[in-house]
């Protein structure tokens, strides 16, 4: 369904139309929820969680599809109420206002770009198979780095490009990594699977597997994001919520439980590139491990594709409502894109992967430490967003038409309490720094808001007809 662009500013005058382009149906944006969760981090995850808790991560794995089902369906419905640019950030500044909202975009938006420094990083790990030398620690920031750029430069171009490209990606990894799971199956050897846990008994390692296991479904909320360049976005953004949401959850589990039955633990836990060890197991030799080291390549491509048109557009929404720097609310008037947003949110990868260049231990260490405070960054909105839910069922029923509200609330209530429990569950360090990471944006706000009100007064003190465009408050640009 086309909508009008032309969008009311804070003062309830329509503002400058903004063009983004409904290029994204029901099956690019399915492909950009499944391509976003499905990439760095199921083809790595197997390793990192190998060495957390063992086997017993599988349970990890339930009890986080579960959590997130229950996050996609509050998105769904939030997707289809209030189908504009921003994703959460839309939600929370409903129900909370502009401070909260711009807390939610910021921890979003910090998200995005440690995320795709991770994401760089894992493609490295899977490069090792044709390339050696890609293990080692300066070799792979630079390819992670170069990969953050051409990628940078396929959305540059457009949301048609990137979406292709999605699209394209998810399908070549998708299918290889249902089948590998299937397959695999029928190698599972008992003796992989004991010790069941790292210690003796199942314990709290458990908690932290399922906190690196909710890495690979961070994304779920992708098609909310860019909604304004979604086509029909009341129907299709659910719909593509649920489906990606559901489908990526049954091949996670499958692919996890056929991994840890065909690998030792100890074995797993050193791989940079589990997958294909996996397909070496089962069609003998090293032609599999290479052939599905092409898919996880593909994959992660697809997915920093996706997370690289994500970045952009968070940043716009928040930027629309004069919450972010009025820079990233600038949209290319010949490609329709946030240009600003997503080069500067590369920048910041940019810099995080240079940065950690001093830590010079293992690609699956820095994958590990990094993934942490991403999803971090990424649980803040969630909790938010399920908690913008309960309080909008209330304060604008009209907008849930339709909607079952005791069950409803039900869920969001126990998407909450997931999500907290996630960030709980992170441990005092990374809630330390992810908290520290959130105070580092009260500035940015204070600048905002300041340079907010000098444009309030210098369009008081201007006659109409002199003043400015980007001078009255809440603009598109």
């Amino acid at each position: 369904m086309e909508t009008d662009n032309r969008v009311p500013s804070r003062d309830g005058v329509a503002a400058a139309p903004r063009e983004l382009r409904r290029e994204l149906g029901l099956g690019m944006a399915t492909a950009l929820v499944i391509g976003n969760m499905v990439g760095s981090g199921i083809f790595l995850l197997p390793s990192s969680l190998a060495a957390t808790a063992g086997p017993a991560s599988i349970f990890a794995w339930v009890f986080t599809g579960v959590g997130a089902m229950l996050l996609a369906l509050v998105f769904a419905r939030l997707g289809r109420a209030y189908p504009k640019t921003g994703g959460p950030y839309v939600y929370v500044r409903r129900a909370f206002g502009d401070f909260m909202g711009f807390w939610t975009a910021w921890s979003y938006w910090i998200n995005a770009w440690t995320g795709n420094a991770a994401i760089a990083i894992a493609f490295a790990g899977y490069l090792v198979v044709y390339w050696p030398s890609a293990s080692t620690y300066w070799v792979a920031t630079l390819i992670a780095i170069g990969l953050v750029w051409l990628l940078t430069l396929a959305n540059v171009v457009g949301v048609r490009a990137a979406g292709w490209i999605q699209l394209v990606t998810t399908i070549v990894k998708f299918v290889p990594l249902a089948l590998i799971g299937v397959v695999g199956l029928f190698y599972i050897h008992g003796r992989n699977l004991n010790p069941f846990t790292v210690t003796h008994g199942f314990d709290w390692s458990i908690t932290s597997a399922a906190l690196l296991a909710l890495f690979s479904f961070i994304g779920l909320e992708s098609a909310t994001v860019p909604a304004e360049e979604v086509k029909d976005p009341e129907r299709t953004i659910p719909r593509a919520t649920i489906i990606g949401t559901a489908a990526t959850s049954v091949v996670y589990l499958v692919s996890s439980i056929a991994l840890f039955g065909m690998i030792a633990s100890s074995a797993l836990a050193k791989s940079t590139s589990p997958f294909a060890d996996a397909a070496d197991v089962i069609f003998g030799g090293t032609w599999g491990g290479k052939a599905i080291a092409v898919v996880a390549m593909f994959s992660i491509f697809g997915v920093l594709n996706g997370w690289t048109l994500l970045q952009g557009r968070v940043a716009l929404g928040a930027a629309e409502d004069g919450l972010f720097p009025k820079q990233f609310a600038r949209v290319d008037e010949k490609r329709k894109t946030p240009v600003v947003g997503i080069v500067v949110s590369s920048l910041l990868t940019t810099v995080l992967l240079a940065v950690n260049f001093q830590h010079r231990g293992s690609i699956v260490s820095l994958f590990t430490d990094i993934i942490i405070i991403a999803t971090l960054t990424a649980l803040i909105p969630y909790a938010f967003a399920a908690a913008a839910e309960i309080y909008l069922f209330i304060a604008d029923r009209q907008s849930f038409s339709g909607v079952n509200f005791a069950r409803s609330t039900v869920i969001a209530l126990l998407a909450l309490g997931y999500s907290s429990w996630a960030i709980w569950g992170a441990g005092f360090k990374p809630v330390t720094e992810g908290f520290i990471l959130l105070l580092g944006g009260i500035p940015v706000f204070l600048w905002v808001k300041w340079r907010e009100s000098r444009g309030e007064a210098e369009a008081v003190a201007l006659p109409p007809l002199l003043r400015e465009p980007d001078a009255q408050v809440g603009s598109r640009l």
